[in-house]
């Protein structure tokens, strides 16, 4: 499937999108603390974007080839769970790190972005697990512009984990976005400078970096959906969603509650 270039019309549908996607993360946070259920972050995400925002939730019964719908409308992931952690009774205790990811749809268009969050305070390997992996998405994202190519951000992505001693996840990938959830490209966090797809104005993708404390190998669980890695370390992740634009990028997934970039990024 081609790559969907994007008009400046789909782009303002798409900024929109994004930042009630962000803005949701934004409503969360406070509820992000030693007690609440990973169940009970969903039910208050889902109240707020179908009553407050009219946004559809993207994940609600999501069904790729080979997967049954995913039963909820985020994603919550904690400590060792990598990605599409399926929220439900657990709950969250002091030392926890977890990534929430949000995907909602407005007017036909998608908004994708995580954070990570703190419960109570982490180890000193778990903030600097989660600093990393900010600073990889960054990195991956200071790449994007036109002429560049997909492998320069995976390049970047995977020289800054691995010289901290943390492993990139290589069997998921960012991903293009628009219409549909998932489009083209695809976007690795790991691979080569100079390689791949050449980037053009109007691509939209994320950058979404997957990073483990420990080797990169994952596992799926019994529920189909939740991975985790497979020696139990500590995994980090963030995403935002980006649009290459004539003189570089713009990324479309930030709001009020929004972490700044970091120094380099500015």
């Amino acid at each position: 499937m081609p790559v969907v270039l994007k008009s400046a019309e789909e782009l303002e549908r798409m900024r929109l999108a994004g930042r009630l996607a962000s803005e949701v993360l934004d409503f969360i946070t406070p509820h992000v603390k030693p007690g609440i259920s990973t169940g009970r972050l969903n039910d208050l995400s889902h109240e707020y974007m179908v009553k407050v925002q009219g946004t559809v939730p993207a994940p609600l019964y999501y069904a790729p080839p080979g997967y049954k719908p995913f039963p909820k409308s985020i994603c919550t992931s904690v400590n060792h769970q990598v990605c599409h952690g399926v929220p439900g009774e657990r709950v969250l205790k002091a030392g926890d790190i977890l990534n929430i990811d949000i995907t909602v749809i407005k007017n036909g268009y998608h908004g994708d972005c995580s954070r990570m969050f703190y419960v109570g305070e982490p180890s000193i390997q778990a903030r600097r697990l989660v600093d990393v992996t900010f600073e990889c998405m960054w990195l991956g994202i200071r790449q994007v512009r036109p002429g560049g190519r997909l492998g320069d951000i995976g390049a970047a992505i995977q020289a800054h984990a691995e010289s901290h001693g943390f492993s990139v996840v290589r069997e998921f990938c960012g991903h293009g976005i628009g219409r549909r959830f998932h489009e083209e490209p695809q976007v690795l966090h790991y691979g080569k400078p100079a390689t791949g797809l050449m980037l053009e104005p109007g691509m939209t993708f994320t950058v979404e970096p997957m990073i483990n404390a420990g080797k990169p190998g994952i596992r799926e669980l019994a529920d189909g959906w939740t991975i985790v890695t497979k020696d139990h370390s500590l995994s980090a992740q963030w995403e935002h969603t980006v649009a290459v634009t004539e003189s570089g990028f713009e990324v479309m997934t930030q709001s009020n509650g929004s972490q700044s970039a970091p120094d380099f990024a500015r």
